[in-house]
């Protein structure tokens, strides 16, 4: 056994002369934990993209087209309903290499269910997302409406890290293009998770709000960076 390997898997000899597994402070550091992240990796003006409520097509496929354009790996929230409807746009979003979030199965308020529907709403949610992508990590997992209730000891239980957000842009009820586009200037901040929609309805003017201020950000020294692995 390598030094590595012995530091990180250290046993302990019980009375009885048997083996008890102790795990290393850096394995036990690497599991997800109920802190809700809201904060992008890195220092300074970085910031980090995220869509809930998808796959959505066309919208969906639209934004893809736009972060491929701009070089930008972003968090997508994938609702299980939609999964199942489009495996094919899940396939296309961790293709591209972008992470994957659950957000719940029906998009419900599970701060309503017991522990025991909440860990059945995520479980079946990811084994949806698994179905199209079984080899895709499911990273986070994203209350909806920010209704956590039991939800975070749950995900992280799940092997997922709830993924909360720093502000949103408000853009379920479609304002135009260039107010969505003013508000991201507006609400953002070193360090900050934005919360966006890719689906649960027309979301075009979100995509071509992105497609406009990616550039302009970049521009003005901000670094676009996915959220923090743990809370």
């Amino acid at each position: 056994m390598s030094r590595f390997l012995f530091r990180c898997l250290v046993a302990a000899v019980t009375a009885t002369g048997t083996l008890t597994a102790i795990s290393s402070p850096a394995l036990a550091h690497d599991r997800p934990t109920p802190a809700i992240v809201d904060t992008a990796r890195g220092h300074g003006n970085v910031f980090s993209l995220t869509f809930d409520d998808g796959p959505n097509p066309p919208d969906t496929l639209d934004l893809l087209k736009v972060l491929r354009k701009h070089h930008v790996k972003a968090v997508f929230c994938l609702v299980g309903d939609q999964v199942r409807l489009h495996p094919d746009v899940v396939r296309k979003i961790a293709a591209e290499g972008h992470t994957l979030c659950n957000h719940s199965l029906h998009h419900d308020d599970l701060s309503l269910l017991t522990p025991e529907q909440i860990r059945a709403d995520l479980q079946t949610t990811s084994r949806l997302i698994h179905q199209a992508v079984p080899w895709a990590h499911i990273a986070y997992f994203r209350a909806p409406y920010g209704a956590w209730g039991q939800s975070p000891q749950i995900a992280a239980d799940l092997g997922m890290q709830p993924l909360g957000w720093r502000f949103d842009i408000e853009d379920w009820v479609p304002p135009g293009t260039d107010v969505l586009a003013q508000r991201i200037r507006d609400r953002i901040t070193p360090g900050a998770v934005a919360l966006m929609h890719d689906g649960g309805g027309d979301r075009s003017q979100t995509v071509a709000a992105v497609d406009q201020i990616i550039p302009e950000l970049r521009a003005q020294g901000w670094r676009f960076t996915l959220p923090l692995r743990r809370g």
